[in-house]
Parts: structure tokens; C-alpha cells; sequence
């Protein structure tokens, strides 16, 4: 299937084939009055998908208590407008992972179509839950993250 989005300037290409999707359901509250998706929904959705990467990832669920990363950045592309009856996943990959940030790319696609309808990316951080303050990203979760992707992350 084409996808249009990779005619707009604004469309990153994956370095990679993604690994995680998850399929989302569209509320009708989640329509606004120009009869598409709500800009601030795609956030819950995005949100919806880095939690269920995390625990595939992780093997089971994560204890967001201890979890020793947050999210320090966001920034969304819009690409297309998103209907109320669009069959919808969201996608998630990990890019990269250094000592104390890591990167994800997620995307909103049309299941049926292909058509990515918008992509954010994420750097998140190290941190230290009981400290509160800045720490590395656990080996752990480097090793889990390069292989769940099945490729190094740390380039």
C-alpha cells in the first residue's frame, strides 16, 4: 500500500520495520466539531501505545513507580485528519538508547489503508523515582530494548 505521508516533508522515515502495534478504538467523544479526531486524543493514543510497548518489551507489566525513565519531549506531525469510523493502531519503536535518553517513533496508521495519519516522536530520560533527580537508563532495559527490536540501539 502507498502511504501519501512520505510525500510530506514532514514524514520520518522509520529506520526500521515496527515491531509494536496496537489497535485503538475511536470514542465519539473523541470528535470534535469539524467531525475528526481531536488533536489532544492522538496524545492518549500515543500514551496508550508507549505503555503496552514498555510491557511487551519488559515481558510482563512495568511498575511505573520504579520505571526509571519519563518523558522529556514530544513532538507530533499531523499529517492527515483522523474519522470517527477509521479502523486505527498505533506504532511504536525504540531508534535509539544511549546512557541517559532514549528515542521512540510512534505513528497513528489506517489499518485498512496503510496511510500513516500522523507520527510523533519521543526522547525520554533517565530518572531516578526516589531521588528525583537525573540518572542512566538501566543496562536492563538497553539490552531489553535492542532486543525486542532485534537490532543495536545505541547508534
Amino acid at each position: 500500500m502507498e502511504n501519501k505521508a512520505n510525500k510530506n516533508p514532514f514524514y520520518i522515515h522509520p529506520k526500521a520495520e515496527f515491531k509494536h502495534r496496537l489497535g485503538v478504538q475511536i470514542r465519539f467523544n473523541d470528535i470534535d466539531a469539524l467531525g475528526h479526531v481531536n488533536n489532544a486524543i492522538y496524545m492518549e493514543f500515543f500514551d496508550l501505545g508507549k505503555a503496552t510497548y514498555f510491557t511487551d518489551v519488559n515481558g510482563g507489566p512495568v511498575d511505573w513507580r520504579t520505571a526509571n525513565v519519563v518523558v522529556a519531549n514530544v513532538n507530533c506531525n499531523y499529517l492527515a485528519p483522523i474519522y470517527f469510523h477509521e479502523p486505527m493502531a498505533v506504532q511504536t519503536q525504540a531508534t535509539y538508547v544511549h546512557d541517559r535518553s532514549l528515542k521512540l517513533l510512534q505513528q497513528l496508521i489506517n489499518t485498512e489503508t496503510g496511510e500513516v495519519k500522523c507520527q510523533c516522536s519521543v526522547i525520554m530520560v533517565g530518572f531516578d523515582v526516589k531521588n528525583g533527580v537525573s540518572a542512566p537508563i538501566s543496562d536492563e532495559w538497553k539490552q531489553l530494548l535492542s532486543a525486542y527490536e532485534g537490532r543495536p540501539l545505541d547508534k
